[in-house]
């Protein structure tokens, strides 16, 4: 259980570090062609679908492209180790998804979206043997929310998601699920013209 707080923080930690020099190295160009591109970073709290009433937590980070005229591509990382319930020895549920989105000009200083993801999930999980606690599935998880501007770079950003685990421990779907909420930073502001209510 020790060892998995740094674990996360690290593969976190890791990721950020190579979207943010990714992001340098595109930047320029960005500015000149004028796709929005963001930075984000959240919290999410999740319920686990292992065992009924069971939470916990951790942080997400997301870096974006938009292509055309809303339509985009995402990448994501996200870790839930926070407050491990206590009926559970152990638990950690981290998921790598890469997804297209559409997110819609904004209507009454609010922009919907809708997104469709799939990846790598890494689960560690309580067992009976002790050389068998984690293991990796193919995660599929659509999901969507709204992002709220606060300055013409700067966003706020709620989402729901719904993930399904293929062929959990068989033919089982694991299928946690919850919100985050967080930031996003837009380098070169977003370029989407509201319908109505500016």
């Amino acid at each position: 259980m020790q060892f998995k707080l740094p674990l996360s923080a690290l593969t976190l930690a890791l990721l950020a570090g190579s979207s943010l020099v990714a992001t340098a190295q595109v930047a320029p160009a960005a500015y000149k062609g004028s796709r929005p591109i963001g930075i984000g970073v959240g919290f999410s709290r999740y319920q686990l679908d292992y065992g009924s009433g069971r939470f916990m937590e951790g942080p997400v980070v997301r870096g974006s492209v938009g292509i055309y005229h809303g339509v985009g591509v995402d990448l994501s990382a996200r870790s839930i180790f926070m407050f491990t319930p206590t009926s559970l020895t152990r638990m950690q549920q981290s998921t790598f998804l890469g997804g297209v989105f559409y997110q819609s000009p904004e209507i009454f200083h609010v922009r919907p979206f809708v997104r469709a993801a799939g990846g790598l999930g890494l689960i560690e999980f309580p067992s009976k043997n002790p050389k068998y606690t984690r293991d990796t599935y193919t995660v599929y998880a659509p999901s969507g929310g709204l992002e709220i501007p606060v300055s013409r770079r700067v966003a706020l950003r709620g989402e729901y998601e719904y993930q399904f685990w293929k062929d959990y421990q068989s033919t089982h779907y694991l299928t946690p699920q919850g919100f985050t909420v967080g930031v996003t930073y837009y380098l070169t502001g977003c370029q989407h013209k509201p319908h109505f209510g500016k």
